[in-house]
């Protein structure tokens, strides 16, 4: 434990043990403020324990769990609170320190010049002035009920916004950035197609939303509600609104579950199952692992769609499944694609259909899943007829695995942020909105041509991240983006064909072919799955960590002769 003085009364460091608590007391401590909420990790010692240690120590100590980027005003009330009555010195810590030092310095607005507040935290090693509009009154603070301005606003905190916040941070560290995102849970969907198998434990795509924001934003727990372009404002839930210089937008898609009639009764059950939700990926495993012999269907609505390989996905490995317990010969397997291929590049469509052939698929293009009678255990399709007419077929089932139609979040499409199709309408390479230059969107609400994947918000990001900064500036984007996109296409357990693309179609591969060729199914894509990108998402893209997707910078436009 190395603690790091801001003022002698008031030290800061990051997580405590047993052992840092017994050090800091033999270091003349008398009292301690726990800034971190309890189960952030593994092995951390919770506040109660935390707490009795103190009081044998002989110090005073004091709770107040900060979510990363929340900063409430009670909060910050309680910290000046105890600041004021606890006797001294006191130390404050959290993971890192930074939340135990931000709330220091939230204490310390109307008492210190901001310029004080902001110099002492940054003689310890903390970077508190994202938070200096705080620090003294704002300039609206005579109208009741003024809108705060941010630097940046993010709409989302899913893969593409956090992302983006983590990359601007890594930047400009003294960005006054806010996110507004209601969930308290924050998910790796691309672990489902694993859970699916069960290869992965659900537990291990889901953590606590506070776990992955980045504690120098301020975190707005509620839904966006409506945007003001005009007024550079975003409306949420309770009324209120926050105001942006730049506003970025990724707010996610929506998942039509509704528009099947039967579907949303049926999921969970009756052998009704998707990979498309957190909860239903398990009973994908489970009747892949307890059906042995029947009709299993696989659906895959219109584009655009999340990664448009996953409904096949679940359907190689349930295949693989039930040839490796030697009941594949009693299946009856069928592909429902409501496209007219199997896979949107062609050069990854020979692979697949070996494995199509392999496990005896059979292949139904136009064929859309509309409705669902799980009681019964009845899918029906629309199919095209050759004449261009449409009809009815039933299906019955012993095994269904459904991906719904995909949509625009209602608040995006009636906005004026949404173009054809209630998608946000921008620049395919810049990522800018093409009718209102101070906002920028990416991920899956974007209207761009690319792969809906968290690989392609792996490479928006940093590209949003660099352009929103020319935006502060004045200045035009200087980043592009070239439609990356992966998806790597688990045909059996233990080999993927890992196909990765741009816009157009182009093979955009990130590893040499001799190394690994993503035409063909390889185990080196298996294990790159499997192990290395979980800890990428968590570890590098959702940190800032811009590990093989650097942007790539726009080339100046060479004048003609």
């Amino acid at each position: 434990m190395t603690p790091k003085q801001i003022v002698p009364e008031f030290h800061v460091c990051g997580q405590m043990d047993d052992v840092a608590l017994a050090e800091a007391a033999a270091a003349g401590f008398r009292a301690v403020i726990c800034a971190r909420p309890d189960g952030e990790e593994p092995g951390q010692l919770a506040a109660s324990d935390a707490a009795a240690l103190a009081d044998t120590l002989g110090m005073a100590f004091v709770h107040i769990p900060v979510t990363p980027g929340t900063y409430a005003e009670a909060d910050v009330a309680r910290m000046r609170s105890v600041l004021d009555s606890l006797p001294g010195p006191v130390l404050g810590y959290c993971r890192s320190g930074t939340r135990a030092a931000t709330l220091w310095a939230l204490a310390q607005a109307g008492r210190l010049p901001p310029e004080t507040i902001t110099a002492l935290a940054s003689a310890a090693g903390f970077d508190v002035s994202g938070q200096r509009a705080r620090f003294t009154a704002p300039a609206d603070a005579g109208t009741p009920g003024a809108p705060k301005t941010y630097d940046v606003v993010i709409v989302g905190g899913g893969a593409a916004g956090i992302a983006t916040a983590s990359s601007l941070l890594k930047r400009r560290p003294s960005l006054a950035i806010a996110v507004i995102e209601p969930a308290e849970c924050h998910y790796y969907q691309p672990g489902w197609t694993m859970v699916g198998a069960g290869v992965f434990k659900p537990e291990t795509t889901r953590v606590p939303m506070g776990a992955v924001m980045p504690e120098r934003v301020t975190w707005v727990r509620q839904a966006a509600a409506g945007f003001r372009p005009q007024s550079k404002e975003v409306a949420l839930a309770d009324g209120s609104s926050l105001r942006y210089r730049v506003l970025v937008a990724a707010p996610g898609l929506r998942l039509a579950w509704e528009a099947i009639p039967g579907l949303p009764e049926a999921l969970g059950r009756h052998g009704v199952t998707s990979n498309y939700r957190f909860d239903l990926a398990p009973y994908t495993y489970r009747l892949a692992s307890t059906v042995k012999a029947g009709r299993a269907l696989f659906t895959q609505p219109a584009m655009p769609i999340k990664c448009a390989g996953a409904p096949q996905k679940a359907m190689y490995l349930s295949c693989d499944i039930w040839r490796d317990a030697g009941v594949l010969p009693r299946m009856e397997v069928e592909f429902h694609n409501a496209g007219g291929v199997l896979f949107g590049v062609p050069t990854y469509v020979p692979a697949l259909m070996e494995y199509v052939e392999r496990y005896g698929i059979d292949l139904n293009f136009g064929s859309t899943l509309v409705a669902v009678d799980g009681e019964a255990r009845v899918a029906t399709f629309e199919r095209k007829g050759s004449d261009g007419g449409t009809e009815r077929v039933e299906r019955g089932f012993d095994m269904l695995h459904a991906v719904p139609p995909q949509k625009p979040l209602d608040v995006i499409a009636a906005s004026p942020l949404a173009g054809a199709g209630g998608w946000i309408e921008v620049d395919p390479a810049t990522l800018r909105h093409v009718r209102h230059p101070d906002i920028f969107a990416l991920g899956d609400a974007t209207n761009t041509p690319n792969a809906k994947t968290a690989a392609a918000a792996r490479k928006q990001a940093p590209v949003v991240a660099v352009n929103v900064l020319a935006a502060l500036e004045g200045k035009a984007p200087a980043a592009r983006y070239d439609g990356y996109g992966s998806c790597p296409l688990t045909v059996e357990r233990g080999k993927i064909v890992l196909a990765e693309f741009g816009y157009g179609g182009a093979l955009l591969p990130t590893f040499p072919r001799w190394i690994l060729d993503g035409t063909r199914p390889t185990r080196l894509a298996w294990f790159l799955k499997d192990r290395m990108l979980p800890p990428i998402y968590w570890h590098a893209m959702l940190k800032g960590r811009e590990w093989l997707c650097r942007p790539e910078p726009i080339s100046p436009v060479k004048e003609a002769a």
